[in-house]
């Protein structure tokens, strides 16, 4: 079965930061139309940090604990919490493995999105993050079941984060900042679904290009 190897991984957190401040004018404008545009900065700020005490060894699980340390403690806004639990939960779930195979992916994404749904209010339609990250996660074991083929569900992942992220456009907001301007929230992408839709591209995108076979 393809799988990448937990050591020196935490490259990924590397290239998913390069990501994150490549976008961060693009996720506070769209913040700004409907928050309070700091969401972008806040993201940067957090990743950047993070990325700076990654050293090139650190595992992927070391990596992701890293990040959730620097985001719940250093960047301001609620997806600091949000995203802090998600990566702590991810990290918790993969521990000590040396090789991170499909299921062991699928177990850290689950882990992740329960973190989320366990510290958060929202549910799926109430134009959040939680738009990207539940078909994603439905999406990479829907298809990892159906096919067996890690690739294949990253994709199936990655494609379904970016559906979930456009379809936050026609929501309403109802939670957050954002709910208080109920109709005039609709026609506007929701932040974290677009930050949660990069998150999870970067991860398909860098863990294709390192698949090993067993």
């Amino acid at each position: 079965m393809p799988y990448i190897e937990n050591a020196q991984a935490g490259s990924l957190i590397h290239e998913l930061a390069g990501v994150i401040i490549e976008n961060k004018a693009w996720l506070s404008e769209i913040d700004g139309k409907i928050g309070d545009g700091d969401h972008g900065i806040n993201m940067a700020k957090g990743f950047g940090r993070a990325a700076e005490r990654i050293g090139p060894d650190a595992t992927l699980t070391e990596a992701m604990q890293t990040l959730s340390d620097v985001l719940m403690s250093e960047i301001g806004g609620s997806m600091g919490p949000l995203y802090g639990m998600m990566f702590a939960d991810m990290a918790e779930t993969l521990g000590q493995r040396t090789q991170i195979d499909a299921e062991a992916f699928g177990a850290m994404l689950r882990a992740g999105l329960e973190g989320v749904l366990d510290i958060g209010a929202a549910k799926p339609g109430d134009k959040t993050l939680l738009d990207a990250l539940v078909p994603a996660v439905t999406q990479f074991d829907a298809t990892f079941a159906a096919t067996g083929d890690f690739a294949a569900a990253l994709a199936a992942m990655r494609d379904a984060a970016q559906d979930g992220r456009d379809s936050t456009q026609d929501m309403i907001a109802k939670v957050g900042r954002s709910a208080r301007l109920g109709e005039r929230s609709r026609g506007v992408l929701d932040a974290g679904a677009s930050s949660c839709a990069l998150i999870l591209t970067s991860f398909a995108d860098g863990i294709t290009k390192r698949l090993q076979s067993a």
